[in-house]
């Protein structure tokens, strides 16, 4: 019994060069969120950055098939959960905190005295505890008005629940036709769409995300249990470079048909290059590093967006001041996610897996 009670606590390896583009793709999607304030889809350098989140479902789907696979039988759902739990939420209610704080106190904005005290304490519970609330006008509806990033969040833990459930029973042939269908998913909301996978973040586009994370979570597990990993002696600059090279695609009106290749064929392939990547020495401490930070990176930045947007409604900077501000801003929210990562998502963490552990071995 403390055999399989210490197989279920030991926590498994990490694939470094994954780690690393999980957090090129989170400065991806920072520099995309300031740009877009900025610049229309046509104008903007970086206008498939929103694309980042398709590849982090899939990257969440190898993960979670790798770390859980072969330990399900051996946990009840509520460890699983337990689990996921402590990983991913400690940063949703720091998000939302710091969301509430730059939404209370912007100093470019007035929105916060359009809002009746219960209303507001709706949003606030809401976004806390992710349950989707599309009653911001001011912020287009996002469903999560406080932290916007949180949208995938509420995915990512339907997704977890569903793998819980039943996803990781699934045969390798029942999982390639459910990935199959999820494909044709894609398409449809890629159709649906006018031609652009970028929902999932507002109300009106709530079932997108939905699409987009079936696919990709699902792509993500069969690349795993299917053994889909490709040696190569690629490292993580080149594999970061490629990863760049789709969200630097143009938005053009072949958007219908790179969109959907890029999430059905280009995003498996680089998860599949990037497991059986080679690492070499000197940048295993950099990827290390981006690992860590891409979450903290991820659930902060966008507080800051929204006083970043009513600055440049109110001055129009110029354009070399513009990109001044773009550069310098991604720097301070790196440094304000490491922060955030150092002094209290990993203590945290810490303290409630080692709680957890605690009651595990003390029932046993």
């Amino acid at each position: 019994m403390t055999k399989t009670v210490t197989e279920v606590l030991k926590p498994k390896q990490h694939f470094e060069i994954l780690d690393g583009l999980r957090g090129i793709a989170a400065l991806a999607i920072v520099v995309f969120h300031f740009m877009e304030i900025v610049y229309p889809p046509a104008e903007n350098f970086i206008a498939h950055g929103f694309l980042a989140v398709d590849f982090f479902f899939c990257l969440s789907g190898f993960v979670i098939a790798y770390a859980y696979h072969d330990r399900m039988e051996k946990m009840s759902l509520t460890e699983f959960f337990k689990l996921r739990l402590i990983r991913l939420h400690p940063l949703v209610i720091f998000g939302s905190v710091l969301g509430l704080l730059t939404f209370l106190f912007d100093p470019f904005s007035d929105h916060a005295t359009n809002y009746e005290t219960g209303k507001l304490i709706l949003i606030i519970l809401s976004t806390l505890l992710l349950i989707p609330f599309p009653a911001m006008p001011d912020r287009y509806f996002n469903i999560f008005g406080l932290n916007a990033p949180a949208w995938s969040l509420f995915w990512e833990y339907v997704a977890n629940i569903f793998y819980a459930l039943f996803l990781h029973k699934l045969s390798r042939r029942a999982l390639f036709v459910l990935t199959l269908f999820a494909a044709a998913g894609i398409c449809f909301v890629s159709h649906r769409a006018g031609g652009s996978l970028m929902g999932g973040w507002s109300g009106e586009t709530f079932w997108d995300g939905c699409g987009r994370i079936s696919f990709s979570f699902l792509a993500g597990m069969l690349i795993y249990r299917s053994n889909w990993i490709i040696k190569t002696k690629l490292g993580f600059i080149a594999l970061s470079v490629l990863l760049l090279f789709a969200l630097l695609l143009p938005f053009t009106s072949w958007n219908w048909l790179t969109e959907p290749i890029v999430v059905l064929v280009y995003f498996p392939l680089l998860i599949a290059l990037g497991a059986g990547a080679t690492l070499t020495q000197g940048f295993r401490k950099l990827c290390i590093f981006f690992g860590k930070i891409s979450y903290p990176l991820y659930m902060t930045h966008y507080a800051v967006m929204w006083i970043f947007a009513g600055y440049y409604a109110k001055y129009k900077p110029a354009t070399g001041q513009l990109a001044l501000i773009i550069i310098i801003g991604t720097l301070l929210l790196l440094g304000f996610a490491y922060l955030t990562m150092f002094f209290y998502d990993t203590p945290i963490r810490k303290y409630l897996t080692e709680r957890r552990k605690s009651l595990i071995l003390k029932k046993k």
